[in-house]
């Protein structure tokens, strides 16, 4: 009697945890987008301009597989069926290139650490200190910044700015990726404005860079 008991329990657990398995919702995969490859605002070309981006930091609470948003001041919420499709950190270089690339109008822009296949104007390395949705229904980003000639490591520009884009509907995780995305475009404008105010170095120095 008590081993037909022992074996309708294990039955009715393993019924319990197939079920709950079959409940699991599937995971939400997403990726920044870039600007249009022909925008609005009369992009002015750098023509010939060469660019390296990176280091790109990020903070460790943002520096993982699921999406980050704030609830309160000081809660996280992780969502784990909310997720990069690759990492927070990859996803923002190659969206930071591909922005610079049509705001300078050059091709000539490599992701560091990357093989130097020509000369390098400028690099630009950023510190990410907030990258999230907030509580306040807004997509935030916070860098601090840097511009440095490329062939001496000689520094340029120092710049921390924050942008905030609000979230056309707070709750949901692709409209939140929409405003992040939007919030990289402006630092990518402001980047982009820099670059092309600031005089371009002498070859010599590019070069001996390389």
């Amino acid at each position: 009697m008590r081993s037909t008991r022992q074996r309708w329990v294990a039955v009715s657990l393993a019924g319990v945890l197939v079920g709950g398995c079959a409940s699991t919702p599937p995971s939400n995969f997403y990726t920044l987008s870039s600007l249009p490859a022909t925008g609005e605002g009369g992009i002015i070309a750098a023509e010939g301009l060469g660019v390296g981006l990176g280091p790109v930091s990020f903070p460790v609470f943002l520096d993982r597989p699921q999406i980050v948003s704030r609830e309160t001041g000081n809660r996280l919420k992780v969502d784990e069926f909310q997720r990069w499709g690759g990492t927070v950190q990859d996803d923002f270089l190659r969206v930071w290139s591909e922005n610079l690339a049509v705001l300078l109008g050059t091709s000539q822009i490599i992701i560091f650490p990357s093989e130097i296949r020509y000369p390098l104007d400028f690099r630009v390395a950023a510190d990410v200190l907030a990258f999230e949705g907030t509580a306040e229904g807004q997509a935030l980003l916070k860098v601090r910044w840097t511009v440095l000639d490329a062939g001496l490591d000689r520094v340029l520009r120092v710049r921390e700015q924050e942008y905030r884009r609000p979230i056309q509907a707070p709750g949901d995780d692709n409209a939140m990726i929409a405003a992040l995305s939007a919030t990289l475009a402006d630092f990518s404008e402001d980047v982009a404005e820099t670059l092309r105010r600031l005089p371009r170095p002498e070859p010599e120095s590019v070069q001996s860079g390389l």
